[in-house]
């Protein structure tokens, strides 16, 4: 009850992106995230900034101001310019920002100094730490950003913010995460007018107990598969509809689905169904982010690697 109050309170009032950055390493991926970035800004009256990390000589970190920093940020600071220009020559962007360093560090000092609301990066799938390559910068990042991350993911075909969104599937988990995305994501629809889909995944089988024997009968085991997941899936669509607040403020009345797939397949699946715009998954705030964002094959890893839009997701 307390959780459905506090998200009440916050959907009474209008909730949008004051402040975008955008990371970028130049690539393409950059761009289509940059263009995303500005497509939403345009819908939210945001603000939008950009800042790219470069990278810096050790050895000339090692001198007392020593004058090649000062020409390599003013030649990556030229070419931070030139990027902005060719991607969007008619947006006003708020700030160009250079960093040099670690590239997690640089951004998120960005972040500070920019009060973004919203980090939005383009990825292009597993690579090197220098880049913003998701498994390794972009998935650390949005495992410890202080504000929602929207990464556009190599297979993502659609600019949902400049189409519209049609629909929006949030998949939880129930963790904090997940309770946190709730009210971004019911203003994102709210103000897009989109249908507001929870999802919550099963695992395929239940976890063994005794009361599946190897020794039962075959087709009393598949009773109780089928006895399990029907309860599973009433307890849980029940749990979804006590996370939103009894008036959503929704044009279209909010759809909860429980399904029984792998986790990334059954997310992935049922954004394409629903033809959603934008996936919006809680990222698990561990205290270890950078060993969590090499592990290959993770839940958030596959959604944003293979989904067809942007993926929005909420650490907790």
């Amino acid at each position: 009850m307390a959780v459905a109050q506090s998200i009440h309170d916050i959907t009474k009032t209008t909730v949008v992106f004051r402040n975008i950055l955008v990371a970028v390493d130049f690539s393409e991926a950059s761009r289509r995230a940059l263009s995303e970035a500005v497509a939403m800004a345009s819908i939210h009256d945001s603000l939008v900034s950009v800042v790219h990390v470069a990278r810096t000589d050790w050895r000339y970190e090692m001198l007392e101001n020593p004058p090649e920093i000062d020409l390599a940020r003013s030649d990556e600071q030229q070419r931070l310019n030139a990027f902005i220009r060719d991607a969007h020559p008619k947006r006003d962007i708020g700030a160009a920002i250079i960093k040099a360093g670690p590239v997690v560090q640089g951004v998120l000092s960005a972040i500070a100094d920019t009060h973004a609301d919203l980090l939005v990066m383009g990825t292009r799938g597993r690579g090197g730490l220098s880049k913003l390559a998701l498994g390794s910068v972009a998935e650390e990042l949005l495992r410890i950003a202080p504000c929602p991350v929207l990464t556009v993911g190599p297979k993502s075909e659609i600019t949902a913010t400049q189409e519209g969104l049609r629909a929006i599937l949030l998949a939880t988990d129930f963790g904090k995460g997940s309770i946190e995305a709730i009210p971004l994501t019911l203003a994102l629809a709210k103000s897009q007018r989109a249908k507001l889909i929870l999802m919550h995944m099963l695992p395929p089988i239940p976890a063994p107990s005794t009361s599946l024997s190897a020794f039962a009968p075959a087709t009393t085991a598949a009773d109780e598969v089928e006895e399990w997941e029907r309860s599973s899936r009433k307890r849980y669509v029940h749990e979804m509809k006590n996370c939103l607040p009894a008036d959503t403020g929704l044009e279209q009345e909010p759809e909860y689905i429980v399904g029984t797939d792998f986790l990334p397949e059954g997310i992935l699946m049922a954004a394409e169904q629903s033809k959603a715009g934008l996936i919006v998954m809680g990222a698990t705030h561990t205290g270890s982010a950078r060993a969590a964002a090499h592990i290959p094959w993770t839940a958030v890893h596959e959604v944003v690697r293979n989904a067809r839009c942007p993926v929005l997701t909420v650490a907790g």
